[in-house]
């Protein structure tokens, strides 16, 4: 059972620090430089972006460490002392509030409204101009708790 559970934090922080990682990205480098091109061209290239990120191996990283920390939470009781296995559901919880939570509840409705915009209309520099202020925030809360529940899932590996 402690190997179960060593597998399990193991693969969950290597997952939740490649998505901490893939979204520290586009916070500190994707978004900033697309801030520098006028609206119109930065729309259509997130506007691209938000199709092509749509994919398994994506959703493999995403959804991974919420199943692998659903796992963990379950197994840790069994073969953790209590703090540690607090400590794992803690990660799991942060995981999936702080990634997938934020994603639906945030980015995923700024994302339709950007895509259901023409690039060259009258309101888009407006649009986009809230977009990436609003977009970037919850990006960064991702981030963040990306990293934190990786860091969770490592103490229990």
């Amino acid at each position: 059972m402690q190997m179960l559970v060593f597998t399990l934090a193991f693969l969950a922080a290597l997952c939740a620090g490649l998505m901490g990682g893939f979204f520290y990205a586009f916070s500190g480098l994707v978004m900033p430089a697309l801030g520098r091109r006028p609206a119109a061209e930065a729309i259509g290239a997130m506007q691209a972006i938000n199709v092509v990120v749509l994919n398994p191996l994506f959703f493999v990283l995403f959804f991974g460490p919420a199943a692998l920390g659903l796992a963990l939470a379950v197994s840790a009781p069994f073969a953790l002392p209590p703090g540690e296995a607090l400590i794992a559901l803690a990660a799991s919880v942060i995981y999936a509030i702080g990634s997938i939570g934020v994603t639906i509840a945030r980015n995923v409705p700024l994302n339709d409204t950007l895509a259901a915009i023409t690039p060259e209309g009258s309101a888009s520099a407006a649009v986009w101009r809230d977009y990436l202020r609003d977009w970037t925030f919850w990006n960064h809360v991702r981030a963040i708790a990306c990293l934190v529940a990786s860091a969770g899932f490592l103490l229990v590996a």
